[in-house]
């Protein structure tokens, strides 16, 4: 069956030529900045109480994400202040700069609990949206495109409403997954078969262990390849001592090269004789949320292997070692976020090695 071609992004994202104003709520709005992170942490805090939201996000993440190298705060962010000066709303759109099988933008909005019923949440809503649909349409990318929003799946249905008033549809679930260390099951022995190793997360290998991300993600729903700026940005709770790779001491490269799969960043890096990271388990801490779920935990933020090397256990043995370091510091417990569609199984993985479900999420778009 034939594709039918797609129409210019600049027709398909119905760009206004100018954005809705906000009225509601009596607010006095402008762009955020960096310096605003601190104001953003207890807007969010409050929000997150409010919503019973599993996760709170710290400063230093908070200044990270504003002060991402892509950003383009001026344009693409509204925050909404009452006449105390009080941060009482805020908005976002995010885009990314590596996408190149679609192009997204993500809308983020947040309305102070002690303001919400005044319609502010809609009309920033309609904000955003309509900033989306301009940067997709100036973005030049003749791509199928995205406007997306993420929810808990338990939020306050008044919020829910909203993104299908706005014309959000849910297209991906994702599980919030927790293991038990203490009292859980010991972690399984798996031995790496051939010129296989797992070595410690290093810098030397960290750009070997993006070209292997985006090589496991490419056949993943919603996935982009990440730049050199995506990859490195935003690790103020990175934990490099809760964090593993393996690698392939005798890769077949002539193998590899042939393969048409492999992307051109891999194959340049094979001639260089770069070393090649086939899988890998990167860890975070995230301290703040300790008390928050009563229990410690080492939260796995990335786990992937190479599309050639699956049905070798290496996401296993990645995975094991990962638990096995938060087991070392005293953590309670190993926790990750699965989408529950993934290609390659992982939920039943996670399954077998004693990962339970113990909150959901989901994605929800405007498809374009």
């Amino acid at each position: 069956m034939t594709a039918t071609p797609l129409a210019p992004i600049a027709e398909r994202a119905q760009a206004p030529a100018t954005l809705p104003e906000i009225t509601a709520g009596s607010l006095t709005w402008r762009p955020a900045s960096v310096d605003d992170a601190p104001a953003l942490v207890a807007l969010y805090g409050a929000v997150g109480d409010a919503d019973r939201e599993p996760y709170r996000e710290s400063l230093e993440e908070v200044h990270d994400d504003l002060a991402a190298p892509w950003r383009s705060l001026d344009t693409d962010s509204l925050l909404g202040f009452d006449a105390d000066g009080e941060l009482r709303a805020s908005g976002f759109v995010n885009t990314a700069p590596g996408d190149v099988r679609a192009v997204r933008a993500f809308v983020f909005g947040n309305v102070h609990p002690e303001r919400r019923g005044e319609g502010i949440g809609t009309q920033l809503q309609a904000w955003l949206i309509a900033r989306a649909r301009q940067v997709l349409a100036a973005s030049g990318k003749e791509l199928p495109a995205r406007i997306a929003t993420f929810a808990e799946d338990d939020a306050p249905e008044s919020k829910l409403r909203l993104h299908e008033q706005g014309g959000f549809e849910i297209r991906r679930w994702f599980a919030d997954l927790k293991r038990p260390i203490v009292d859980g099951e010991p972690v399984p022995e798996v031995a790496l078969s051939g010129s296989l190793r797992l070595v410690p997360w290093s810098d030397e290998l960290d750009e070997p262990a993006r070209l292997a991300h985006n090589d496991a993600f490419r056949d993943h729903w919603g996935s982009e390849p990440q730049t050199r700026e995506q990859w490195t940005n935003g690790r103020s709770e990175f934990a490099p001592t809760w964090s593993y790779l393996v690698v392939d001491d005798a890769p077949d490269v002539d193998a590899l090269l042939a393969d048409p799969s492999t992307d051109e960043e891999t194959a340049a890096s094979l001639r260089a004789g770069e070393p090649l990271v086939v899988g890998y388990q990167l860890a975070s801490r995230y301290e703040g949320d300790f008390a928050l779920r009563g229990y410690s935990f080492g939260y796995t933020d990335l786990l992937g292997v190479r599309r050639a090397y699956r049905g070798r256990r290496v996401a296993v043995v990645a995975l094991a070692a990962g638990i096995r370091a938060f087991a070392a510091d005293g953590m309670d417990a190993a926790v990750l976020d699965v989408d529950t569609a993934s290609p390659t199984g992982a939920d039943g993985l996670y399954a077998r090695l004693g990962y339970v479900k113990v909150s959901g999420s989901h994605m929800a778009s405007i498809e374009l």
